[in-house]
């Protein structure tokens, strides 16, 4: 673990995203998806935050609304005391360059009319970085950093492997020396035999740059690997978040123990958890009063279905927002 005072990059206060619903010929309202209601948390410099909950919970909309890639409905992004939310123009611009994305589906996130070198030195062109023989030799030095070869600089996303097609795309996230990088699913469309090799790869160039990751994940073996902390998010909301191995070791809130739970243990003998959940998360259209999990828990009690929990501190200092430990 890297020391507890190193400080935050990152501050995420109170971040909303809701998507209007219409209906009818006119367009009418007809109610509101909370696909991010109020999630708050800090990332330390050079950390690493894995981000976990089930598909639907709201883990991609988030990473993509801090970094303005989706524009948020409230709440506050500040990043290296620079307020993201409300910054425009060249001030944005600036900011993009120090935060960089690296999206789940490589092949849909490469211009598929660019060559590798290009989509690769694009950053560079559009910040105006370099001479052309320097955006040339930058781009020769990340194509080895991420495992790719020369022979690849003149090639169509099309004629890449998927791992190659991420490897890409992990060049084209580093070309502008960004101190926080969002990994949005990362190896999720990876065959498995390739998602260690990606996953190694950007361990050892967090080493090289320092740099700080958010870690978006279902699997949560995989996050347990790469991370330093994990938040753990449910129907737009963080419902826990502790360090690493506390979390693994004594998971406090219900879902997070079902989550825990459905993992299977490789190792002969080993403990496991017994708590499961049944049925779907509700609709994040129309969300269940109380605490939002209360439908499916089963450690409910009358608190949870009239009182929305807040996310608090509760054992060795990590945040949860469950009736049981208040």
């Amino acid at each position: 673990m890297r020391p507890e005072g190193a400080g935050a990059l990152l501050e995420v206060r109170q971040v909303v995203k809701h998507y209007p619903l219409r209906a009818g010929f006119f367009g009418r309202g007809a109610g509101t998806v909370q696909a991010v209601d109020g999630v708050s948390f800090t990332v330390r410099r050079g950390e690493t935050l894995g981000l976990v909950g089930e598909s639907g919970c709201g883990k991609s909309t988030l990473g993509r609304t801090l970094v303005r890639l989706l524009e948020p409905t409230g709440g506050e992004v500040v990043f290296d005391g620079l307020p993201i939310f409300s910054l425009k123009g060249p001030d944005l611009r600036a900011v993009r360059r120090r935060i960089q994305f690296i999206f789940q589906d490589p092949a849909a996130a490469l211009d598929p009319r660019m060559t590798a070198e290009a989509i690769v030195a694009e950053g560079l062109v559009i910040h105006r970085i370099g001479t052309t023989a320097e955006r040339r030799e930058k781009v020769r030095q990340l194509f080895e950093q991420v495992g790719l070869g020369a022979i690849h600089l003149r090639r169509y996303p099309h004629e890449f492997s998927g791992g190659q097609r991420q490897r890409l795309g992990i060049a084209r996230a580093l070309a502008l020396h960004p101190e926080l990088v969002i990994c949005d699913e990362p190896v999720s469309a990876l065959d498995v035999s390739v998602q260690a090799q990606v996953v190694n790869l950007l361990l050892d160039l967090q080493r090289a740059y320092g740099l700080t990751y958010i870690f978006i994940a279902h699997d949560l073996r995989l996050v347990h690997h790469v991370s330093d902390r994990v938040a753990v998010m449910y129907l737009g909301r963080i419902v826990e978040l502790a360090d690493r191995d506390a979390l693994y070791r004594e998971p406090l809130h219900p879902y997070t123990q079902a989550l825990l739970a459905a993992v299977p243990r490789l190792e002969p003998g080993g403990t496991r958890l017994k708590l499961f959940v049944e049925g779907e998360p509700p609709s994040p259209v129309s969300p269940p009063p109380g605490c939002r999990f209360h439908p499916r828990c089963p450690k409910v009690f009358d608190r949870c279905r009239r009182q929305d929990p807040a996310l608090k501190p509760a054992a060795d200092g990590r945040l949860v927002a469950c009736h049981l430990y208040e």
